[in-house]
């Protein structure tokens, strides 16, 4: 199973900084799962490759999701200081 999830920013600074909050340098991924997530002007791209379950694929669709939820609020509430 594949996956490209696509999500556009008002500007490359915002992209970049959800990024890096989804991208944590120090995760390995299960045996039969790959997963990246980069900048790609001002959108964030993360391709998915599950060779496991669908349960796994689901869930880490869902995992990245609310990963980048909670970074676009932190970057809301970092913007208004």
């Amino acid at each position: 199973m594949e996956a490209e999830i696509s999500i556009s920013y008002r500007t490359l600074e915002d992209a970049e900084a959800v990024v890096k909050a989804v991208s944590p340098d120090n995760v390995k991924a299960p045996a039969g799962l790959f997963v990246k997530t980069v900048r790609r002007g001002n959108r964030v791209v993360t391709m998915i490759n599950c060779r496991t379950k669908l349960e796994t694929f689901v869930a880490t669709i869902d995992d990245l999701l609310s990963a980048v939820s909670v970074a676009e609020k932190a970057l809301s509430v970092v913007k208004k200081a």
